[in-house]
């Protein structure tokens, strides 16, 4: 057993250092201005299923280079999602976008929607839901406290925290609730097509309600057959074929 263990381990090794030096190798055939011949190498990185926030922006940057809209955007943005804090990347992402066709306006959040979804997601849905877990936890310790404490001062104590232990707890639940609904509408994708005309149903005869173009970054609510229906930041819903958008969510 320990020499199988060892030999995967040798083979796990072996993997690491030929994708670390296939990576350098990239980024020196990028630093050559070999901008082609260094995205062979990133995507042979990822066709082995290695990911990381360096390799899609280093992968990003060489599509940026030769002008690849939609590439650029889309590699951009992963890179993103498994780095969202990073300012480099923000600030590229934003230098691709400007060669983007479609300026779409954002319709922003108001009142007590604003107020909730900002409230919701400043924590995970594990993290509300370990939260909840906590205020269960001391509502329980501090209502035994409440049941046999003798002094009415320490009973009254114990049930006024117990009480707000326990909202806590409801308040919790209920964020974690509503964070893993946000997480699920959440699907964005980018057009990848030119153009591509966006209908009003999921067929080619159906009306034409807009078009869009490379690099557009879209949010996918369903799928029916080879089409899916899509919102613009504007709110505008239509159809557009499966074939002219790539998802963010696969890795």
């Amino acid at each position: 057993m320990r020499a199988i263990a060892l030999l995967i381990f040798c083979f796990s090794f072996f993997g690491f250092s030929q994708k670390n030096q296939l990576f350098e190798k990239a980024n020196e055939l990028y630093n050559d201005g070999k901008y082609v011949e260094s995205i062979e190498k990133y995507e042979s990185i990822l066709e082995s299923e290695v990911h990381s926030s360096e390799l899609y922006f280093n992968l990003a940057n060489a599509n940026y280079k030769l002008n690849n809209i939609a590439s650029s955007v889309y590699y951009y943005e992963k890179a993103l999602l498994l780095s969202p804090n990073d300012e480099e990347i923000k600030n590229n992402l934003a230098f691709a976008r400007n060669m983007t066709v479609d300026a779409i306006d954002t319709v922003p959040d108001v009142g007590f929607a604003k107020i909730l979804k900002n409230f919701v997601t400043t924590l995970s849905a594990d993290t509300w839901a370990i939260i909840a877990v906590i205020g269960v936890f001391v509502f329980v310790l501090l209502f035994l406290l409440y049941h046999f404490a003798q002094a009415t001062s320490r009973k009254r104590l114990a049930f006024i925290i117990s009480v707000a232990s326990l909202f806590v707890a409801c308040l919790s639940v209920a964020m974690a609730f509503q964070r893993v609904q946000l997480d699920n509408k959440d699907n964005p994708a980018i057009v990848f097509a030119q153009e591509s005309r966006v209908k009003a149903d999921p067929n080619k005869m159906s009306e034409e309600v807009f078009r869009l173009h490379e690099g557009t970054k879209i949010q996918v609510l369903d799928t029916y057959e080879d089409w899916k229906k899509i919102q613009l930041s504007d709110n505008s819903i239509g159809w557009i074929p499966s074939e002219d958008i790539k998802l963010l969510s696969n890795f």
